[in-house]
């Protein structure tokens, strides 16, 4: 593990500080969860969790069935990443980071329906550009929060999506929320 060279101390109710350049690194967020754990050398370890994260396999069977049906690219993600994929290449955005218009969007309940060169259309990835010409971002939403989104998307040349897809993407991010709250 490497050393950042910043201390903190413990108060009297037991809670500690993140550094701020810590949590900015990390991209923590005020109000995102934590999950606290020991690891065998007995090192306090804090990793973000994800409630969608938990669903990641139920979550590929998902998209995979949605792909199939739909004949476009389908995307789970959670706050921060891309954790299912079906339809278009998965080393291209498997377990990557989310573009910051795409976090913005999925933090204020944004559904997306656009194309390229319009001004709604936002990146999806963190690094590099995708060369999708079609897009739609729905928010899934549990027990009030937004924790992650249903992506579809549509290559030039390939079928262009519309309403029926809208309506696909709308009732997967409902289940999926739904499934979190079970």
């Amino acid at each position: 593990m490497k050393a950042t060279g910043i201390v903190r101390r413990i108060d009297e109710l037991g809670r500690i500080v993140v550094p701020k350049e810590i949590r900015r690194v990390l991209r923590i967020r005020e109000g995102d969860p934590l999950e606290i754990f020991t690891d065998k050398d007995g090192e306090i370890v804090l990793k973000k969790y994800s409630p969608i994260g938990e669903l990641s396999a139920f979550a590929q069977e998902y998209v995979d069935a949605i792909a199939a049906s739909l004949g476009c690219g389908v995307c789970v993600c959670d706050r921060d990443q891309i954790i299912a994929v079906a339809g278009i290449s998965k080393k291209d955005l498997l377990g990557k980071s989310l573009h910051r218009e795409l976090e913005d969007a999925i933090n204020d309940r944004e559904a997306i329906l656009a194309r390229k060169g319009e001004k709604k259309f936002i990146r999806i990835l963190g690094h590099g550009d995708n060369e999708y010409d079609g897009e739609i971002v729905q928010t899934i939403i549990c027990e009030g929060d937004a924790i992650g989104a249903v992506i579809l998307l549509s290559r030039e040349g390939s079928r262009q999506i519309g309403e029926s897809e809208v309506k696909a993407a709308a009732i997967a991010a409902k289940f999926l929320g739904k499934q979190m709250e079970g």
